[in-house]
């Protein structure tokens, strides 16, 4: 017996969400969001931040404009983003807490990895090429590869399939209430693992709430414990 529900078929493939989940970017959005508000003379809340998290960039920057009433348009807004994000992904990405452990041990395992994010397809690219993953994962999603983003299933679907695996024998890691939502509706092996502001999210559907990716559970699920 285990704590949590098992998987009915072996996992055969693990897919990470990006932001949140893999490094700790939302720290770093929550500055870049400060930042550009700051210089319109507004403030960059929780409950904006909460609004905007796990949906693809354009989205997410327009959810930002509405809320302040900005006069401003999300080309305009991205390109001022980044660049505020790229300076501090230079000093300032960082993984969290387990990644790399657990890479090696799918790695060791032989079990394909792939990561499917909101985030463009730029900033996956820069953050991979800046922590020197790449190479670990058989592909990567970015938010420019799908028409409907978190909390639609579309993103995982794509996954699942280019891994070759049925959904429902693929885990998903998601740190972000969308993005558990979109796992869940694509009939995943949903994995919720909160940090920083998503602690407070719900997780309905989620075969568990890991503590962080060093969590023995998930190495339990995918029978690499």
């Amino acid at each position: 017996m285990t704590d949590f529900p098992l998987s009915a078929t072996p996992l055969r493939g693990v897919v990470f969400d990006l932001d949140g989940l893999m490094f700790d970017t939302e720290v770093l959005y929550q500055e870049v969001g400060s930042t550009v508000l700051a210089r319109r003379g507004c403030e960059f809340t929780d409950e904006l931040l909460n609004q905007m998290m796990g949906r693809q960039s354009a989205k997410a920057l327009q959810i930002m404009i509405d809320y302040h009433e900005l006069d401003t348009t999300v080309p305009e807004l991205a390109s001022e983003s980044m660049e505020v994000m790229r300076k501090l992904l230079e000093t300032r990405l960082t993984p969290m807490p387990g990644l790399i452990p657990l890479l090696d041990a799918l790695e060791a395992a032989d079990l394909p990895m792939a990561i499917a994010t909101s985030s463009t397809r730029d900033f996956l690219d820069h953050v991979l090429e800046l922590s020197d993953l790449t190479d670990r994962f058989r592909f990567t999603l970015s938010g420019d590869d799908i028409e409907h983003g978190k909390p639609a299933p579309d993103v995982y679907l794509l996954a699942a399939q280019k891994l070759g695996f049925p959904p429902q024998e693929v885990l998903v890691l998601e740190d972000s209430q969308l993005g558990c939502q979109a796992a869940v509706a694509a009939g995943n092996y949903a994995v919720a693992v909160p940090s920083g502001h998503s602690h407070t999210h719900q997780f309905p559907g989620a075969k568990f709430i890991a503590d962080s990716l060093l969590d023995s559970r998930i190495y339990r699920a995918l029978n690499i414990a």
